[in-house]
């Protein structure tokens, strides 16, 4: 194997999947990534054996081949080499060397077979989504994930689709954020699939806010999008994702409305003397006024006053101080909706101006 390149074509595709090559390795080979190169194109492609992408780019194939190559140590060797610098990687028995300039580096090499691949995902469908609709889906709804629940379907974000939408949901028992999309083609079927919360967390590194359309494909046990020349599969969690919408409240009948900002500062600095572990604040709402209040062990506290528009009756509420400025921070529109029942039950967290997104919040005991 044989190529000449820019530094740059090189340097691209390492650092678009460098994200799954972890440092600490029970498998020495998953700190590698592969080379392959032919036809003029060299796919570099690194796995963690539950999330893999592939990126390519062109280069001048001198002689086709493929190998595996320390990852991070190929990145950091190109990353130091001066912009627009010609590389020559050459294999030479079970070394390979990198030469640019007046510098030359010689890496370790494992064969290519040892490299764990995808190649089929079986795809069950295939659809198309606007780049920056898909990343609106994972913004919107990638917090309420849960982190090493025992509940391992909890740690990732499902993925459901139907005749005209995709779906995302994410919750860890205490909040859960959703997301809908009109699909521009529709689905063929409607199916729920669970990503991990790994694959979720490197997808939106890598999309971007362009109107490009990406091919995602959903199989059994994966799922695949093609993001110009970077080839996303991630393994999906094998486990049934809890019935959501028992948990959405239906029409609430208290309605506070109040604008956004001013909401989620006032939160901010109630936040500051809240208790650290817990988190809680007390909601109590009154007609066109919503006094939130927080304290902690060592006897501070905290009151702010918001104006809003509210005609019902008197109540008071608890909740997570946090759990409420991020659904403020996920939401579009200049005003907010915050949906009460009474004060043992979740809130609707919503706004006119982003219709296709909703957050509950569970109440905490104070």
């Amino acid at each position: 194997m044989k190529i000449i390149a820019k530094r740059e074509a090189i340097l691209g595709p390492l650092q678009a999947v460098i994200g799954v090559v972890e440092r600490r390795q029970t498998m020495p080979i998953l700190a590698n990534v592969l080379l392959s190169a032919k036809g003029g194109r060299l796919s570099v492609t690194a796995t963690d054996l539950e999330v893999e992408l592939v990126a390519t780019s062109e280069v001048d194939v001198q002689r086709n081949g493929e190998v595996t190559v320390p990852g991070r140590k190929l990145l950091d060797i190109c990353r130091a080499l001066p912009e627009g610098a010609e590389i020559t990687l050459t294999l030479d028995g079970e070394r390979m060397s990198v030469r640019a300039r007046k510098s030359r580096f010689t890496l370790s090499t494992l064969p290519a077979s040892e490299f764990p691949t995808v190649e089929e995902i079986n795809a069950q469908q295939s659809l198309k989504v606007p780049q920056k609709d898909f990343k609106r889906l994972l913004e919107k709804t990638h917090f309420s994930m849960a982190q090493q629940d025992v509940r391992y379907y909890l740690n990732g974000l499902l993925l459901e689709t139907s005749a005209k939408a995709l779906r995302s949901v994410a919750t860890d028992g205490h909040r859960l954020a959703l997301c809908d999309v009109e699909l521009p083609e529709g689905a063929k079927s409607g199916q729920q699939v669970i990503v991990p919360r790994k694959g979720v967390l490197e997808l939106q590194r890598i999309l971007g806010h362009e109107e490009q359309i990406l091919d995602l494909a959903i199989g059994v046990n994966h799922i695949r999008l093609q993001i110009g020349d970077i080839r996303f599969t991630s393994k999906l969690i094998d486990g049934r994702f809890p019935e959501y919408s028992r948990v959405i409240p239906n029409d609430p009948p208290r309605v506070v409305t109040a604008v956004r900002d001013d909401l989620r500062l006032a939160l901010q600095r109630a936040a500051i003397l809240s208790n650290e572990k817990y988190r809680g604040i007390r909601f109590a709402v009154k007609p066109n006024l919503l006094t939130i209040q927080s304290h902690n062990p060592e006897q501070e506290e905290a009151e702010e006053e918001v104006e809003v528009t509210y005609e019902g009756e008197e109540l008071e509420i608890g909740f997570n101080v946090n759990y409420l400025m991020d659904a403020l921070a996920a939401v579009e529109g200049p005003e907010v909706q915050v949906c009460l029942t009474d004060g043992n039950s979740s809130c609707l967290i919503r706004s006119s101006a982003d219709s296709g997104a909703r957050f509950v919040v569970m109440p905490m005991r104070l």
